[in-house]
């Protein structure tokens, strides 16, 4: 599954903002080539809210243990909650292992998980945490009558 077809599935969540930062905009530079995905039903990106998952084109200063420097690879990240983290990832494997679950490199802790180049083995479950993950910030926004 290619980062593109994991950006199309979000869009098609009922209220799901894709943010993808292109060069020239007003976003980071650092951010350019990566997505941000939000519950935000009026188009907008909320202002206070954190994203329910993302995906990363590249090694970020403070993370560079995924080794996303080769050309194509991409790590998707998903807000799960911490329960659901510990049961998708009992152990971490390689953290730069391919189409596998491991906790996110700075946020698993808090929840969240990631998958490198989500394959065969990953990308159903991929695509239905990221479901999950964007109707519980639906509920969250609704909780607080956005």
């Amino acid at each position: 599954m290619d980062r593109q077809q994991i950006i199309e599935a979000v869009r098609s969540f009922d209220g799901a903002l894709a943010m993808t930062p292109q060069p020239g905009s007003e976003f980071p530079e650092l951010s350019w080539g990566d997505a941000y995905f939000f519950f935000a039903p009026d188009g907008r990106m909320p202002e206070r809210t954190q994203p329910f998952g993302t995906i990363i084109t590249k090694d970020y200063p403070d993370d560079a243990s995924s080794d996303l420097t080769a050309t194509g690879r991409f790590r998707v990240n998903i807000h799960v909650g911490r329960e659901r983290a510990a049961a998708l990832v009992p152990s971490d494997p390689e953290p730069t292992a391919s189409d596998v679950f491991r906790r996110h490199p700075l946020y698993g802790d808090a929840g969240w998980v990631c998958v490198i180049e989500p394959g065969e083995r990953t990308a159903d479950t991929v695509l239905d945490l990221l479901r999950e993950a964007h109707d519980t910030a639906r509920r969250r926004a609704e909780r607080r009558g956005r």
